[in-house]
């Protein structure tokens, strides 16, 4: 087991080893599932998914919908700031949300012969939210007081489409070549509007205003991939090429009181788009010998930006080039246990929502946008572990990250217009020692515990707000698990979940939480129907998300209220005879790098 993925997915996220789909013999047959399920806070979905296989053919499908809706919570910002002009704001009020969501995929496979394999799948989705937030907002400073109150509506509804077709080929002649071929299209597009009124105004002359933003992603990737055996060596080469087009345009709409209608601002609108052009290979070697597997291997990769604002005539150009290696080297130890020794390296490239330019001005005194001028992130990661797997199974790692250029939220303070405003930029650099545990016990036949647990200590600094930090921090994440089964269909299980606090950039941390869980399965008909059920968090109502970060002469505080406590019940209904699944393509494209 190699904990640090090979070449072929260094630049692809910081995951595994991942999109290596089993490869099985069609058995004629059909089989399907049903599923009806409910949730509070939130609501009723249903979903059902489908395989059917006649010959060298294979047809995959499934499908739902589900509504939400979240019940009214409270929120709260605090500011202090401090200088020639000394102010508090202190807003509160209550917030809601509901809506909507349907998707659909089907995937297709046709087995030529033997050694010739084509598949194809097709995913869409939809959804619609609403939300709503009702705050009264008064500021004190040494020239008196400003208040209102304000409602701040937002309607937005997405739309998202990814297709993809694969092509394998074997070879008669050596059963361990393999080469694919495959293309993938996705395309990604969401509307929202933003509605601001103020009411009981107290020295506060800005106008109602409104913002509507239309946000588009497209993407198109070509991937190559071959593999080989030779003797004690595997060999994994291959290319990709993937080609982005990313789009806003959002418009400010100021409302006038002498026409009674709202007008365009010219000044706070614009319309972005942005082009990216990622080019990669990657070529990896792995020895496979009795009691010692060594794997290396390194990605190449050349990335060109163009952004352009075309309202402004203004544009942005970047181009780069990464080389990532990866080495993972396992040692096989008596009595069915290993030690693991990696290198590896991740690269992350800024998405469409952190490049987005558009200000989200939902809330007068705090603003928030993209930063277009983002480029990409480097994290090397060195890691050592052990493992055994008996009776108990245990994993246990050390691992020490480092990298720089982080793209960080960094606010800041405006004085005159009593406004914070945060955006992303490239300040960070960090370096932290970790480790990881992951432990499971049978206790009996029936009864099972686990448990996974992260403790790392790292120092995150860089520049925010004019001033250089440096900030020490130490996490912890902890997850206890333990199920018992029953005769006649019965499983019961809990869970306790604990994350310590967490920074948020270099100007803050957030709370930890402790969160607890109990479940329960039962078989009505036996691999037929199955009904279950769970709690979360049955002793605590809500939770309260409490941000706290500070800048040059301010300090600020949120508090956002949240459902903690939730209930869910679903059925599952399966129906149908089919042996083994329908057979599929070894690999293929996901593109995870930002």
């Amino acid at each position: 087991v190699y904990t640090t993925p090979p070449a072929k997915y260094d630049a692809e996220g910081l995951g595994g080893i991942i999109n290596i789909i089993t490869n099985k013999k069609l058995v004629d047959g059909y089989n399907g599932t049903l599923n009806l399920n409910n949730r509070y806070p939130g609501g009723p979905g249903l979903g059902t998914s489908f395989t059917v296989k006649q010959g060298k053919l294979g047809i995959s499908g499934y499908g739902g919908a589900s509504t939400y809706s979240n019940p009214e919570t409270t929120l709260q910002n605090m500011r202090n700031t401090t200088g020639s002009n000394p102010t508090i704001l202190d807003q509160h009020g209550v917030t809601g949300s509901d809506g909507k969501t349907g998707y659909f995929g089907a995937d297709l496979s046709y087995e030529i012969d033997s050694l010739n394999l084509i598949s194809g799948q097709l995913n869409m989705n939809g959804s619609s939210a609403n939300s709503y937030t009702n705050l009264t907002s008064l500021l004190n400073g040494p020239k008196g007081s400003v208040g209102y109150d304000f409602l701040s509506a937002t309607n937005s509804k997405s739309r998202g489409m990814d297709m993809a077709l694969n092509y394998q080929m074997g070879f008669r002649n050596d059963k361990s070549k393999l080469f694919t071929f495959s293309y993938q299209h996705n395309h990604y597009t969401k509307d929202a509007d933003i509605d601001l009124a103020t009411i009981n105004r107290a020295d506060y002359n800005a106008p109602d205003y409104n913002q509507i933003n239309k946000t588009s992603a497209a993407e198109h990737t070509v991937q190559a991939d071959y593999v080989q055996t030779l003797k004690k060596w595997s060999v994994e080469l291959g290319a990709k090429a993937i080609f982005r087009d990313n789009g806003s345009a959002f418009q400010y709409n100021s409302f006038d009181v002498t026409t009674g209608t709202f007008k365009p601002d010219p000044t706070l609108s614009n319309n972005y788009n942005s082009k990216q052009h990622i080019f990669a290979a990657y070529n990896s070697w792995q020895l496979n010998t009795k009691n010692v597997n060594v794997k290396a291997g390194l990605r190449v990769e050349q990335t060109v930006t163009d952004a352009d604002f075309m309202s402004t005539a203004s544009a942005v150009h970047q181009t780069y080039f990464n080389a990532i290696p990866s080495l993972a080297i396992n040692w096989q130890l008596a009595g069915n246990s290993s030690i693991n020794v990696g290198f590896s390296q991740r690269l992350k490239r800024p998405g469409i929502n952190r490049l987005n330019p558009f200000i989200d001005r939902s809330n007068p005194n705090f603003q928030t946008a993209g930063n277009p001028n983002l480029t990409r992130v480097v994290v090397s990661d060195i890691s050592a572990g052990y493992s055994i797997s008996k009776k108990a199974k245990l994993n246990f790692s050390i691992f020490y990250d480092f990298g720089d250029n982080l793209d960080l939220l960094v606010s800041t303070y405006d004085s005159p217009t009593n406004t914070t405003f945060s955006t992303y930029k490239n300040v960070g650099k960090v370096t932290g020692l970790g480790n990881s545990i992951n432990f499971s016990y049978p206790v009996t036949n029936n009864w099972n515990l686990s448990t996974n647990s992260t403790v790392m200590y790292f120092t995150l600094s860089g520049e925010a707000d004019g001033v250089q930090r440096d900030i020490n921090f130490f996490t912890v994440g902890i997850y206890l698990s333990t199920n018992y089964s029953f005769d006649h269909g019965w499983r019961l299980g809990g869970n306790l979940n604990i994350n310590g606090r967490n920074p948020s950039g270099l100007q803050g941390s957030s709370n930890g939480q402790i969160s607890t869980g109990l479940n329960m399965n039962k078989q009505l008909i036996k691999n037929k129907l199955s009904f279950s059920a769970a709690v979360s968090n049955p002793f605590t109502k809500y939770r309260h998300n409490i941000t706290e970060l500070s800048g040059n002469n301010f300090t600020q505080t949120t508090n956002n209220q949240t459902y903690f406590r939730s209930f869910t019940a679903s059925l599952n209904y399966n129906f149908g005879k089919l042996k083994e699944s329908v057979k599929k393509t070894k690999r293929g494209i996901r593109n995870d790098d930002n």
